[in-house]
Formats: C-alpha cells, sequence, structure tokens
C-alpha cells in the first residue's frame, strides 16, 4: 500500500471546477490515484468545506445531488470526526506553528489518520510540520511522490 495521503478541501474542489482546466485534470488525476492505491484520507471537516464551496460558491455551482454523491463516495476514505484528540492536536499545532484553526484542525485530523503527506495549496510546500509534508498538487503529480 502506498503511503497516506491526507486531501485537503482545494483539491477536491478543483477536481470538480471547470473554470480552471489544468489545475482540474491535475487534481482528478491525484484522485484517482490515490482511489486506485486506496491511500486518500479526509475528514468531515473537508467533506463540509466541500460541498458547501462547490454548491454555494463555485460558478455555476455543482447540482446539490451530484456534491452529495461525492461526498458519500468519498465516505469509504473514512473521514475523521473532530473529536477531543484532534482538537487537543489541534491546539497544539496552532501555537507551536502559528497555523490558523482551520488549517490546524486539517493537519491534526492528517496526522491522526497516519498520513505522510497532505495535499494541499493553502500550505507552504514541502513544509514539514510534525512529520507530515505538506505537498501543493499542483506542483507534484503522484508518481514524483512515489504514489
Amino acid at each position: 500500500m502506498s503511503a497516506r495521503v491526507f486531501v485537503d478541501t482545494n483539491v477536491l474542489v478543483y477536481a470538480r471546477d471547470a473554470s480552471e482546466p489544468k489545475k482540474q485534470g491535475m487534481a482528478a488525476h491525484w484522485m484517482a490515484t490515490l482511489w486506485a492505491n486506496q491511500a486518500g484520507r479526509l475528514s468531515y471537516q473537508v467533506l463540509q468545506e466541500f460541498y458547501v464551496t462547490v454548491t454555494v460558491k463555485l460558478s455555476p455551482g455543482l447540482d446539490k445531488e451530484v456534491a452529495r454523491r461525492d461526498v458519500e463516495a468519498l465516505w469509504a476514505w473514512q473521514p475523521l470526526t473532530a473529536d477531543a484528540q484532534v482538537l487537543a492536536g489541534a491546539w497544539l499545532l496552532q501555537d507551536r506553528y502559528l497555523l490558523p484553526w482551520w488549517d490546524a484542525l486539517i493537519v491534526a485530523a492528517a496526522r491522526i489518520s497516519g498520513c505522510q503527506y497532505l495535499l494541499s495549496e493553502n500550505f507552504q510546500e514541502g513544509l514539514d510540520v510534525a512529520n507530515l509534508t505538506l505537498v501543493n498538487p499542483f506542483l507534484w503529480s503522484p508518481a514524483e511522490m512515489g504514489l
């Protein structure tokens, strides 16, 4: 099995955002690879953000039923719930790395999920946060990451 990869909301959104064809293709390739390798992980926070973004913020937005099917399919990735362990971990990360709260929750969930990589364009590329490598999916392909 490949290394586990935690997927941030922006990757899921770009996989559905036709207004950004280059990023859409790259995000879709990442998602297909993670599905094939059974290496993708995420949290319910990510799924909630995805649903709101694609149904409300995208123009044109995704049909709610299509977005709901996407979310339901991603339940197979065993999303992590923001429980006491995630919250306490996020507090530590927020204080140590000066992360914004919502980003600290994402990083904490990725660590607790046993991920080696966090796939997101929202963090400093290549930064190592508590043994979690932050990877911009639009600068690296899955093959370049050994996936």
